[in-house]
């Protein structure tokens, strides 16, 4: 398959320059970034303040170190803008994503962080192969999710034609496709197999399908989808990164000429990798859990905020930036199911809910092809056992399956079982999350 690879002019001057002048200027944005959260977030000062750090303190870049962590215990606590640093009149937009209980992650943009998204997201698909002109398909979802219009603005901002599809409707998912001939798809890796599914089962082969490259987000994915994706739909299959938290998508990029692990936007966002446990910064090269610094957001900065993502940071390579591998993991429990974020938290809060369950549940997460499905076990209170017909107990199940699906968003299917029927643990924390997907590759 053909690699585009950037012609002169198609890179900005940060994406080739120096370490000391990508390091100069991230110090820059640095004290800036963290002298407006101190000054404007009352929680995160209380933070410093109790740590005996302030400002002044930050001369070197490694002196971020010695600054507190942001956690998504402090968005739980402190919902819903408690965090935001300028005044409500100052807001352009507001997003929101599943958080830890069953209040979302609610985050806020100034127009200039709307401007500096755009840019990154254009950015990353100038770093995927586009040009301006070429036609992008988007079937991330719109909404309140960052996916739909963070992917959106990023595309216009790059001079490329939008085509807001949205997710779902995969049949006419594939008829926009076969009439309008975008050259590019954003979308999930399991939904794009789907899609692809679609094709073949209408004698549709890959030569036939105008896309060329796919920007792959919101869920982790492997090699060995990759190249599935690739083989079913003729495409470069590109991974880019991004958390509402920190931004959205856009954070992080693939280049088509390597494919070798996202590209941090490292003029907007400042990696560090820590030791889960000790929260200790370790070197380059070593895996542990990423962590971001935003460094030009306005409406909801982070400061060292814990993503729990499991990764290492890799040295540069197509551009001045450094790279992340593969996420491996995660250093919390969070599921991504079909690229909505879930909890054990936020399913045990739904169950506990109904007085005729307890409290003993599993979350078993199963993958039927390309898509991720999960079951939630659960089991009646004793008294309930012998009391409730099978048609009742069959309504308890649909009950808690539409509070997931309206409250968490994500589909799942319930089985309600007879008391003591889930296994206990005798000794430390009961196993909640059965993960039965076949291991990334």
């Amino acid at each position: 398959m053909p690699v585009k690879k950037p012609l002169p002019g198609d890179l900005e001057p940060i994406e080739t320059a120096s370490r000391d002048e990508i390091s100069a200027l991230q110090l820059e944005r640095l004290k800036w970034s963290v002298r407006h959260t101190y000054d404007n977030v009352e929680p995160y000062r209380q933070k410093c303040i109790a740590k005996g750090v302030h400002p002044d303190d930050l001369q070197r870049l490694e002196d971020l170190a010695k600054f507190p962590f942001m956690t998504k215990t402090d968005l739980r606590d402190h919902y819903p803008f408690g965090l935001f640093a300028v005044p409500r009149n100052k807001l352009a937009r507001l997003h929101a994503s599943s958080g830890t209980t069953g209040k979302p992650v609610v985050v806020g943009y100034t127009k200039n962080d709307l401007d500096h998204w755009a840019n990154v997201v254009a950015r990353s698909l100038r770093a995927s192969g586009l040009r301006p002109g070429d036609m992008v398909h988007n079937a991330y979802g719109y909404g309140m999710f960052t996916g739909g219009l963070g992917a959106h603005y990023g595309i216009e901002r790059a001079g490329c034609i939008a085509v807001p599809m949205s997710g779902g409707q995969t049949e006419k998912q594939v008829q926009q496709i076969m009439d309008f001939k975008p050259d590019a798809i954003m979308v999930t890796p399991s939904y794009s197999l789907v899609i692809a599914e679609e094709f073949e089962r209408l004698g549709i082969s890959p030569e036939e399908i105008s896309l060329k490259v796919g920007i792959f987000g919101a869920e982790p994915w492997g090699q060995g989808m990759r190249a599935e994706i690739e083989r079913k739909l003729g495409i470069d299959a590109i991974d880019i990164y991004g958390l509402t938290e920190v931004m959205g998508p856009g954070v992080a990029n693939e280049c088509i000429e390597t494919k070798d692990g996202p590209v941090i936007w490292e003029d907007h966002f400042y990696p560090e990798i820590i030791d889960p446990e000790t929260g200790e910064v370790l070197p380059d090269g070593e895996e542990g859990e990423l962590v971001f610094t935003s460094l030009t957001k306005e409406a909801f900065p982070v400061i060292r905020y814990r993503t729990r993502d499991l990764t290492r940071l890799l040295p540069p390579t197509a551009r001045a930036f450094r790279r992340i591998d593969k996420i491996t993991g995660r250093s919390d429990d969070m599921l991504i199911i079909r690229g909505v974020n879930v909890f054990p938290t936020q399913i045990e809060e739904q169950i506990l809910r109904d007085p005729r369950l307890s409290g003993n549940y599993q979350v078993v997460v199963t993958r039927d092809g390309h898509l991720d499905n999960l079951e939630v076990r659960c089991e009646l209170q004793s008294a309930q056992s012998s009391a409730l017909t099978p048609e009742q107990v069959q309504a308890v199940g649909k009950e808690l399956q539409h509070r997931i699906k309206t409250i968490i968003g994500v589909t799942t299917r319930v089985t309600v079982m007879e008391f003591d029927s889930i296994p206990r643990t005798q000794v430390g924390k009961a196993r909640r999350v059965l993960d039965e997907r076949p291991k990334q590759q």
